[in-house]
């Protein structure tokens, strides 16, 4: 039933799937009473779904698409190898840079935005964080039932996650293949291609080309090789329905929603096709998928509001996500199992109390 014909979009509508009007739940138990009831639900939960987003790797040093300083913010179609019709379209939208109508036609501006950070994670410029070694210490605790990654920066896949743990909802920078024929090419091939072929629009790497050239294909002999990511507008891979058919609604018991803005579907369908009496957790910066169903507490949505809120299925936990994950592993009492990983990790536990 969930095997639907989907792709990538800016949202999605979910009326079919709400359990109930869009309303605000009864007024909470206070921070440190909801905080309470948020770990204990955690401690009892045996088969978790985590949905991440950008914010889990804010932490890592990787600006989020969508916030002032991320990629959407600081576009700058002039800059980029383009026709005025092309850089008029995503001066108007900006997620036109990453869309299979442009890219179709002119693959240079996905490949000019995204090359320092195609090389830069592949060099392991940046390490996971705090966030994501809680998910670790999941699977590491028999709770992880399994991670939905709507992030391309592959740090998931860092903190050593079993074989199928992992689902890369939108795919991953750490392969290469073509978008006309689907053929997998090798990544050190690719990479060296995108230093030679691929001029650097930011001005730091002073080996770079002048102007781009197109990188083809060794199989169909066009322009189509990029990282096996999902454009939008584009399918999401199999595997992402594999899970959701084996996982929901009713083999999870808590979802863990961490530093997304949900509104990028279908991936935002994740806490909605849970079982209705199934426990939500979001963590983020400020309450996000009330149209699409879930319900906060009224001090959730007051500016100087508290940290943790919420009584019923739906908790929210405020702050950026390294910061509100400390709070929650405090007090899980999980800190000392946190420590073990602080060499890997980009977070500094001191500064977090951790």
């Amino acid at each position: 039933a969930l095997r639907l014909n989907v792709h990538l979009n800016h949202t999605i509508h979910l009326t079919c799937l709400r359990t109930g009007p869009t309303t605000m739940a009864a007024p909470g138990l206070g921070s440190a009473g909801a905080l309470k009831l948020m770990t204990e639900r955690v401690a009892a939960a045996s088969r978790i779904a985590v949905l991440v987003g950008a914010g889990i790797s804010v932490g890592a040093g990787i600006p989020d698409f969508r916030s002032p300083g991320g990629m959407y913010d600081t576009l700058q179609p002039d800059l980029l190898t383009a026709t005025e019709a092309e850089r008029d379209a995503m001066r108007a939208e900006p997620t036109a840079v990453v869309d299979w109508g442009l890219f179709r036609h002119n693959q240079f501006p996905y490949l000019e935005v995204r090359r320092p950070f195609i090389l830069g994670i592949n060099e392991g410029r940046w390490k996971p964080t705090l966030s994501h070694y809680f998910i670790k210490e999941l699977e590491n605790r028999g709770k992880l039932a399994r991670l939905y990654t709507q992030n391309i920066d592959g740090l998931d896949y860092n903190v050593g996650l079993g074989a199928g743990r992992v689902v890369a909802c939108h795919g991953s920078l750490g392969k290469a293949s073509c978008e006309f024929c689907s053929t997998e090419v090798d990544m050190a091939w690719f990479l060296q291609q995108l230093r030679d072929n691929i001029k650097d629009i930011y001005k730091i790497d002073s080996s770079a080309p002048a102007s781009s050239t197109n990188i083809i294909c060794p199989s169909c002999s066009r322009p189509g090789v990029k990282p096996s990511t999902v454009l939008y507008g584009r399918q999401l891979p199999e595997e992402f329905f594999d899970a959701m058919s084996a996982d929901f609604p009713g083999n999870v018991d808590l979802v863990i929603v961490i530093g997304t803005s949900l509104t990028v579907g279908p991936a935002n369908r994740i806490p909605l096709v849970a079982d209705e009496q199934t426990p939500r957790i979001v963590i983020n910066m400020e309450p996000v998928g009330q149209e699409l169903g879930i319900k906060y507490s009224p001090e959730a949505h007051e500016a100087d509001g508290p940290m943790c809120s919420g009584q019923g299925r739906d908790m929210f936990l405020r702050g950026e996500c390294d910061k509100s994950v400390a709070e929650l592993v405090k007090e899980l009492g999980w800190a000392d199992s946190l420590r073990a990983y602080r060499d890997q990790m980009s977070t500094s536990l001191e500064a977090l109390g951790l």
